[in-house]
């Protein structure tokens, strides 16, 4: 599933790099979240050319990226999905590395695989400066002090999940937004005692478009690993 907003540029691409996988029965689904850039017609009109691959949910709404994850990820469960995985549109996600993910997910016992830039093998845009290297380190340093993952990229944003595992942390419950929503999401698979992976990725910058990070999503990540740990979320 890929939620979307103002990501006209980037989703063609995104899509042709899913559909050329060597995955069998892959669906994708395009969650827009009333992009004014014309994102959503696009995504239609992609769907009416891929009918039996791409699918559309149009949001009326842009209420934050842990609510367009909960819609999709509850369609993608409606639908039968075995498998549900959460890749950006912006194209920093390597779609190549999903067959390795699945392969993972099938191999290890892991409830979730997550494309992790931390693990050796892994890596950050070289495009980034070293104050946005250390503040995504400083943040998985963070997160695991205060909530004890175990894992070496707890806020990652790509994921392959069982379907079971989501059901087991039911995530239309959960209420964190922005990127809190992915660590939220770790925390309750810990918590019910199922095992996360991680396999190596290497994070693109976008080349298109804006980043969705603002002061309000960084505030509510910073608060909610201490929600988390006494209770007021899970």
């Amino acid at each position: 599933m890929v939620p979307t907003y103002n990501e006209r540029d980037n989703l063609p691409v995104a899509v042709e790099r899913l559909t050329s996988l060597p995955v069998a029965d892959l669906h994708i689904l395009v969650v827009d979240d009333n992009s004014p850039d014309g994102t959503g017609e696009l995504a239609d009109k992609l769907a009416a050319e891929l009918p039996d691959v791409v699918g559309v949910l149009h949001r009326t709404e842009k209420d934050g990226l842990g609510r367009a994850y909960i819609a999709g990820i509850t369609r993608a469960l409606d639908e039968g999905a075995e498998v549900v995985i959460q890749m950006d549109a912006d194209l920093s996600h390597p779609a190549e590395v999903i067959p390795a993910m699945l392969e993972k997910l099938e191999t290890s016992g892991a409830g979730v695989v997550l494309g992790s830039r931390y693990v050796p093998g892994g890596s950050t845009a070289e495009e980034w400066k070293w104050y946005r290297k250390a503040l995504s380190a400083w943040a998985n340093f963070y997160v695991n002090l205060i909530l004890r993952l175990g894992v070496k990229d707890g806020t990652a944003g790509f994921k392959a999940w069982q379907a079971d595992t989501l059901r087991a942390i039911d995530v239309a419950s959960i209420r964190s937004n922005g990127y809190s929503f992915q660590v939220e999401m770790n925390y309750r698979t810990i918590k019910k005692g199922i095992a996360i992976a991680e396999v190596p990725i290497r994070f693109e910058e976008r080349t298109k478009g804006a980043s969705k990070m603002s002061l309000k999503v960084q505030l509510e990540s910073a608060a909610m690993p201490w929600k988390l740990l006494f209770g007021r979320q899970v």
